[in-house]
């Protein structure tokens, strides 16, 4: 979905428990009397900070609280993992405002939980992805490819002779963020109807599966 103006953010998450707000990266997003969360010093928001927010929300909320976190690509997979329990079991009153430029570097069980917010402008919508053209070229065949092409496809990723984890989930990563912005850009039900698998598939490589094999197996 989009939205056209900053100001809009308040409303849009007063209707959702979580709500993903894809943003520049010096966007100004603020509401009156939430609590913040940014990254510490070394660019990262780290599982001690994810701790202190949900002891800040264990008593009964009387009122609506809102948590912003900032950068939310910045959470390490820890505190990443310690936050879904929250979005899992939301409790009353409380909304997560999460934003990011990064929407692909977000857990893929995060974004399945969250509503995605896209801010209506040509450098987000239509921009270029950050992945060199190799990752990208391989994320959009990623997307298209059936039987016999989907393994092939699967070669390809995996053939890299070092880190092939963390290239399979770079290619993932992008072909997840390509199907967001190609259903934004199109309407089209095609592009996220498929968000289920991907996200399942980024969700098992990272578990150290079998990387070629969730390749094909997951998306068939």
């Amino acid at each position: 979905m989009f939205f056209d103006d900053l100001s809009e953010i308040s409303k849009i998450c007063s209707t959702v428990s979580c709500a993903i707000f894809v943003v520049p990266r010096d966007a100004k997003v603020e509401i009156k009397g939430a609590f913040t969360l940014s990254p510490d010093e070394k660019s990262v928001i780290t599982i001690e900070q994810v701790k202190d927010l949900i002891s800040r929300l264990s008593m009964r909320q009387v009122k609506e609280q809102y948590i912003i976190i900032r950068s939310a690509e910045l959470l390490g997979a820890d505190a990443a993992n310690a936050f879904l329990k929250n979005l899992e079991e939301p409790k009353e009153k409380v909304h997560f405002v999460l934003v990011t430029d990064e929407p692909s570097r977000l857990l893929p069980t995060v974004l399945s939980r969250a509503a995605i917010y896209f801010l209506r402008q040509p450098s987000l919508i239509d921009g270029e992805i950050l992945a060199d053209r190799k990752v990208k070229d391989l994320a959009k065949k990623l997307m298209v490819a059936r039987g016999d092409n989907l393994v092939k496809v699967a070669e390809e990723i995996t053939a890299v002779k070092e880190n092939k984890r963390e290239f399979a989930l770079l290619v993932v990563g992008v072909a997840i963020e390509l199907l967001y912005k190609s259903y934004y850009i199109t309407k089209k039900d095609v592009f996220v109807k498929k968000l289920p698998k991907f996200l399942e598939l980024y969700e098992n490589i990272e578990k150290n599966g079998h990387i070629k094999l969730h390749l094909v197996a997951d998306l068939c």
